[in-house]
Order: structure tokens, then C-alpha cells, then sequence
């Protein structure tokens, strides 16, 4: 599992540093532990930051939530007490952990390409992310693959494009099955202790099921579209080729 410290976790769960410390006041989320001076917190906290975020959204109050929450924990054991939320977050659906990018690699990577505009647009869409001092990559494949690309030699602001649109589209898909598993896969879990195991065995069930769909769909496209454009650049070599050797006879 992830650490993050403050900063870090407020990024993670699209919130501000200032919202996780009223949270964390008003009881709502668990206390951090402690490595000195560093409040240190894990992917439970960011699980149930996201759990507040999206209560308060829906128009709970502080005091509903934390009544909620209480009632969640009330007579359980330590181990019980994040109870769904630990089940949530420990079925990661990242098949890669994090990896650190040292401080010359992006110049190494992108050269001059990587300008501070397009640095904190990587950010924001998730090419790179600061932790504390330094710099990871949350999804190392998303980091390699743009690499690549540029590599190719396809610049970088187009590379951030084509993500930012693709990113586009999925969440919609995203948003458009998470809806259909509301509507008729949770509904089943009626009380809170169902909930815990089943919801686990949910997302252990999606995940490959939705790699594998989205996988096969990228598959279909590329296999159309890639060979269709070469096929026309090596019909337009060819012509031109054709074309010089008429003009020189």
C-alpha cells in the first residue's frame, strides 16, 4: 500500500490540504501515523477521504457523516474499523506500483520538450506526480508509453493531447459502468457486514473483466487504424518512387 504525506494525499483525492485538516478535526478521518516530525498517511485514509468527499457532495452535513461513520465503527475491533474501506483499497486496481523518476530523467526523456507548462500539465493528468521532494510515476505504464511516443519521435504537447482526450472517453465508459454496477450489482449487499466481502469480491471480479474489454476494444482500433495509415504512406512512397524512375527514363 501507498504512503502519502499531507500534500500528497489532498492531490491524490482532488481536495485541498486545509479540507484533509478539517476533516481530521472534526473526527471524520483517522489520525495519521507518525515518522517524526511527518504525518504519514495510506491508501484506508484516501479511501475514506474519497467516502467523505463524495457524502458531502451528495449533501450530507459534517455531523451526518460522522454519525454515519460512528455507527460504521461502533463495537468493532481495531481491525474492523475502516472495515469496507480497507477492503476497497487493498484491491488496487493499479497493476503497477509507483516508481520514483529521478531528477535528470525527464530531461533524459523529453529533452527541452519538458517546459514547465507542459510539466504541470503531465501532472495533472497523471504522467508524473510530486511526492514530498521528488517526483513518481503513480502509473509507470502511462509514464513509459508517453516516453515512447516522444521517442518516436511524436512531441510531447501532442502526446499529452491524445492522453487527455483518450482519459476523456474512458471516464465517461467509467462513469457509465460504474452507474450500471449501482443500479444492479450493490443493491444486493443490504447491511454493512454483507457489504465488506462482497464489494471485495466485486472489484476483484471487474478488474480483470474490464482490462480485458478495454484491451480487446484497443486492440480492434489499432489493428484497423495503424495498418490503414501505413499501408497509404507506403502506397505514397511507392508512387513517388514510381514517378522518379518515369522522369528519369
Amino acid at each position: 500500500m501507498a504512503d502519502y504525506r499531507i500534500d500528497d494525499l489532498a492531490r491524490a483525492a482532488g481536495t485541498t490540504v486545509r479540507n484533509v485538516r478539517v476533516y481530521q478535526d472534526r473526527d471524520l478521518l483517522p489520525p495519521p501515523r507518525k515518522e517524526g516530525r511527518t504525518a504519514i498517511y495510506s491508501d484506508a485514509h484516501l479511501t475514506r477521504l474519497k467516502l467523505i468527499i463524495g457524502m458531502l457532495d451528495r449533501g450530507y452535513a459534517f455531523a451526518q457523516i460522522k454519525e454515519m461513520i460512528g455507527a460504521w465503527e461502533s463495537g468493532r475491533s481495531l481491525g474492523d474499523v475502516l472495515g469496507l474501506e480497507e477492503a476497497v483499497a487493498e484491491r488496487s486496481w493499479a497493476q503497477e506500483a509507483p516508481r520514483s523518476i529521478a531528477a535528470d530523467e525527464l530531461e533524459q526523456h523529453f529533452g527541452d520538450q519538458m517546459t514547465s507548462k507542459l510539466s504541470e500539465r503531465a501532472i495533472e493528468l497523471g504522467f508524473i506526480e510530486r511526492r514530498g521532494r521528488g517526483l513518481v510515476a503513480p502509473l509507470p505504464g502511462l509514464y513509459d508509453a508517453a516516453v515512447e511516443l516522444v521517442g518516436m519521435g511524436i512531441p510531447l504537447e501532442d502526446v499529452l493531447d491524445i492522453a487527455e482526450s483518450m482519459q476523456a472517453k474512458v471516464d465517461h465508459l467509467g462513469e457509465e459502468l460504474a452507474n450500471l454496477i449501482s443500479e444492479h450489482v450493490l443493491t444486493r449487499a443490504e447491511t454493512a457486514d454483507e457489504a465488506t466481502p462482497f464489494y471485495g469480491e466485486v472489484i476483484d471480479r471487474l478488474r480483470p473483466a474490464v482490462f480485458k474489454a478495454l484491451n480487446a476494444a484497443a486492440t480492434r482500433s489499432a489493428d484497423h487504424y495503424i495498418p490503414a495509415v501505413i499501408g497509404a504512406r507506403m502506397a505514397e512512397l511507392m508512387s513517388t518512387g514510381h514517378q522518379r524512375t518515369e522522369a528519369g527514363d
